[in-house]
């Protein structure tokens, strides 16, 4: 009971007589949210406030409480997901979990459709400097895909070797929104950000030497970006890059739509 549609199904039920108030009270007492054993309460009511549903952070929890969580809340969304799942913790998960899905490239484990309706228009660029940033990127990446976006990657492109970013310009050209990814000195989005006539989210990855300080150097580069209409996420944080793109296309529509 987690969209719009289903709600006002629901209550459109209850008001022809074809669905008793005790049926419908059972259906709407855990939509706030709903409690698992003692150690997660699942936010069923998250996807009407912000347009996404919950996704599970997987580090520092158990397989059994991961199991537990994708299991109750596959009862009331199409799509659940959890990041940060080591192929190792996968391997018990799929043995608990029927239908469960890995994308090892991203560490995210899903339950979803075979094919996933692309449901907003506009497409989101993501495009990182190197093979090393590919598992931020794809985190970013299979997220959009999974929450309903057109997505399209390039990959291996940094600031090095310019010239593989300037054959491939139409990239840049054709998104709507663009997330970058980079670690080592963190330059890349801002030399997109000049290119570009669309939003850039800039994601620093932890990828680089000491001086690096695990992504703190590139996160500061960006942060101190001279182009124009650049905004910066946390160190390694693709999914928080994925959602944010993902606001700028929904409220896009919303502003076509009024």
């Amino acid at each position: 009971m987690t969209s719009e549609k289903a709600l006002q199904s629901l209550l459109n039920a209850v008001a022809s007589g074809n669905l008793s108030t005790d049926a419908a009270f059972l259906q709407l007492k855990d939509l706030a949210y709903e409690s698992v054993e003692e150690f997660a309460k699942i936010d069923h009511h998250r996807s009407l406030r912000t347009g996404f549903p919950e996704v599970i952070w997987g580090l520092g929890k158990t397989p059994e409480q991961i199991a537990r969580i994708i299991e109750v809340m596959r009862l009331q969304n199409q799509v659940v997901m959890a990041t940060r799942i080591t192929p190792d913790v996968y391997t018990i998960l799929e043995s608990k979990v029927k239908g469960l899905r890995y994308y090892g490239s991203a560490k995210i484990c899903a339950i979803a459709p075979p094919n996933i309706e692309v449901r907003y228009s506009g497409n989101i660029g993501i495009i990182s400097a190197g093979t090393a940033d590919l598992a931020v990127a794809e985190e970013a990446a299979v997220t959009a895909e999974l929450f309903g976006f057109q997505v399209q990657r390039l990959w291996d492109v940094g600031v090095a070797g310019i010239h593989r970013l300037l054959n491939n310009r139409h990239v840049i050209e054709s998104a709507t929104v663009l997330i970058v990814v980079a670690g080592m000195e963190g330059a890349l989005p801002s030399v997109v950000a000049g290119l570009a006539d669309s939003p850039v989210i800039a994601v620093p990855t932890s990828i680089g030497y000491g001086a690096n300080f695990g992504g703190l150097s590139a996160l500061l580069t960006m942060l101190n970006s001279c182009a124009a209409g650049i905004g910066v996420v946390n160190i390694d944080n693709g999914f928080g890059a994925a959602v944010l793109a993902g606001q700028i296309l929904r409220s896009a529509e919303k502003l076509r739509m009024a």
